[in-house]
């Protein structure tokens, strides 16, 4: 069925699937931040640090940013990429996966709204830059690799700005930020079903990035509740960072056996 769909058939489906979410979150009413989101479970001190559990264990997102950033770097213009504009998206992403461990630990050091506006700007890099890595990837790379992206990291910085202002006026509200963080959790698997053919983006790679996300927000909803569980050892929110950052680390992944694996058939 799927495939007897042409081009245009299946842009239209994602359209849909866009306007549905859209309609979707304007349907919903203003969603102002919780302030109890800031009480967190483990709130211990460790070497002059507050919040330590929660500060250091953004190393995961420093390390895979970097490392991802610098190899995308060195490889651009390698048989990694067939095209240097195609390394572009995978740039960003590393970027703000990198800026992450920033925001996320000045957040964890003393937690606040206007702290997490800058947590929060970090990760829609990150969110925005791989679907339009993928949209390059599997649909049209001019855009994906250009306008597109562009337009996405915008769109994810403006639902933050919005998301800021609404607060600033006493009513707050994370509607479009909440789109930012978790369409594409829909829309990337819906991709890889409508557009089979790619180069860089491994669907069962991009799975594990969803499935991995998707636990890191189970442990998000379970800070206090796992804490208690390991006898108040480990909270869930920080064993949100560790399965975040492994996430990432699964598009690492992904592009370094499509490096080895060029320079193998090349050898």
């Amino acid at each position: 069925m799927i495939g007897q769909l042409s081009y245009r058939q299946r842009i239209l489906v994602l359209l849909g699937l866009l306007a549905l979410a859209v309609l979707g979150a304007l349907a919903l009413p203003p969603i102002p931040q919780d302030p109890g989101y800031h009480m967190f479970a483990d709130s211990r001190s460790l070497l002059g640090i507050p919040n330590f559990n929660d500060v250091v264990s953004n190393a995961g997102f420093a390390l895979v940013g970097l490392f991802g950033a610098l190899m995308v770097w060195r490889e651009r213009n390698r048989d990694t990429f067939e095209r240097a504009a195609d390394a572009r998206p995978y740039l960003c992403f590393f970027f703000g996966v990198a800026l992450v461990s920033l925001g996320s630990a000045y957040y964890h050091w003393a937690p606040s709204n206007d702290r997490l506006f800058w947590d929060r700007l970090a990760m829609s890099i990150g969110f925005m830059a791989i679907s339009a890595a993928v949209v390059a990837d599997r649909i049209d790379a001019k855009a994906g690799n250009g306008w597109l992206l562009i337009v996405l990291i915008a769109a994810g910085a403006a639902s933050l700005v919005y998301w800021d202002w609404t607060e600033s006026q006493g009513r707050g509200d994370l509607r479009f930020y909440g789109l930012v963080q978790f369409y594409p959790m829909f829309a990337l698997p819906a991709i890889m079903v409508l557009f089979r053919r790619h180069r860089y983006t491994v669907g069962r790679y991009l799975l594990w990035v969803v499935l991995w996300y998707a636990l890191s927000k189970i442990f998000e909803h379970l800070d206090h509740e796992v804490f208690d569980l390991l006898g108040r050892t480990i909270s869930g929110h920080t064993l949100k960072h560790v399965t975040a950052a492994v996430a990432t680390f699964v598009v690492l992944r992904m592009l370094l056996l499509r490096a080895t694996g060029r320079a193998a058939v090349k050898a």
